[in-house]
């Protein structure tokens, strides 16, 4: 055996709440002014929510209005008191508490971000990773493509079913692949172990839960060459009882499940969360940037997977480095060519990736910063820049 495990948490989970209530900022801002400048940390814990952060924006909100955008996002999520959950079980809308912190933009930061020549400059200093891998059809690494199949399947089934379910749900699979070579070569073997935790209302004994939840395993349309269920390891909420959950028997914080919004583990990540950013913050921009480099190059076939590195300084457009590693797996083109090949046609400014994501008008790209807060931030094939509208330009390199 050779495993690799990935992990992945609903919507429902406090630290993804925290994410999703950052996020719904960033959208309420961005949808009335396009040139805001938001970065706004979310901590839930208890019945609690703090708001913190810094803001420029041509938007005024009060209290109240935050106040009911964390609300009504938490309902949305799943916490809007209509489910088989006492108070003391689960968070419930009319017992939620808002703080607002909220400061306005430093002008150091703003005078090297908005330049006078229309360009952007990176709104803060760092590094960014986006990774593709032939693994799967989304282009991602098996083990967080079926977790995140299967908890998306349970999330849906608790939302259906409020008196059944809750919707703090986590999901984990194991990937054996065999041996290293297969491991390093992108061919999983089988799916060795599945692990579901999802809360469950005291009238519902543990035989019933763990065969509803076994049902929608089954209904995940799981790759049938990679699972058996006669042949695969399955841990459904093996503590025995979950009945308590939601941020009153946890707490949240913006960011703090990067590897779950990313790669599972798989490949590095950066040290910047994404949720709570506007698209001038490079940790964001950068990663979306960065993820759809890698992905056209490996459906251009030029390798099995592949990283992307970028990096910038704070108030500088051009990043101040881009480096490409396929990890051994380069069909014919080597790293050196494919990090040259990027920087001569990919700008890869703030400015740049704004307009071929439409990152200022999340509406009308048909995405919004809270959906890709609750789906994770790369992975997702309806998001812009999981577009392969490149793979042709790359393709020119084998020829």
């Amino acid at each position: 055996m050779y495993l690799f495990t990935s992990e992945i948490v609903s919507a429902g989970h406090p630290d993804k709440c925290a994410d999703i209530i950052a996020d719904s900022i960033v959208d309420l801002h961005i949808n009335y002014d396009k040139n805001a400048r938001v970065a706004s940390e979310v901590f839930v814990a208890g019945k609690n929510v703090i708001i913190g952060g810094e803001i420029k924006s041509n938007l005024d909100v009060s209290f109240k209005e935050y106040e009911e955008l964390v609300k009504k996002t938490l309902a949305k999520i799943g916490y809007n008191g209509k489910n088989g959950f006492s108070k003391e079980q689960c968070l419930h809308p009319d017992d939620i508490k808002v703080q607002v912190l909220l400061n306005k933009q430093s002008n150091d930061i703003n005078q090297g971000v908005d330049k006078e020549d229309g360009e952007i400059g990176a709104g803060d200093q760092g590094i960014m990773f986006g990774f593709a891998s032939c693994e799967a059809s989304e282009y991602m690494p098996a083990a967080i493509t079926y977790a995140r199949i299967i908890c998306n399947k349970v999330y849906e089934y608790a939302l259906n079913n409020p008196n059944e379910f809750g919707v703090d749900i986590k999901t984990q699979v194991t990937i054996d692949y065999g041996t290293k070579q297969n491991y390093e070569e992108c061919k999983a073997q089988k799916i060795h172990t599945i692990v579901v935790s999802a809360p469950s209302v005291e009238s519902l004994s543990l035989e019933e839960v763990r065969a509803k939840i076994m049902s929608l395993i089954k209904d995940c349309s799981l790759p049938k060459e990679l699972f058996n269920e006669k042949d695969c390891i399955i841990y459904i909420n093996p503590t025995g009882r979950y009945v308590n959950h939601s941020s009153l028997h946890d707490s949240g914080l913006t960011g703090r499940k990067l590897i779950v919004d990313s790669f599972g583990g798989y490949s590095p990540i950066g040290g910047g969360a994404q949720s709570s950013k506007d698209y001038t913050k490079v940790d964001r921009s950068g990663l979306y940037a960065a993820r759809y480099i890698a992905k056209n190059i490996v459906a251009a076939k030029l390798a099995k997977k592949c990283i992307v590195q970028l990096s910038y300084a704070i108030g500088i457009a051009k990043p101040t480095s881009i480096n490409v590693d396929c990890m051994g797996t380069n069909t014919k083109i080597s790293d050196d060519e494919l990090s040259d090949f990027v920087e001569k046609h990919f700008a890869l400014t703030p400015k740049w990736i704004k307009q071929k994501f439409s990152l200022d008008e999340p509406q009308k790209a048909g995405f919004s910063y809270a959906q890709v807060a609750a789906l994770g931030q790369v992975g997702v094939k309806t998001y812009p820049w999981e577009q392969l509208d490149s793979v042709e330009l790359f393709e020119k390199l084998l020829k």
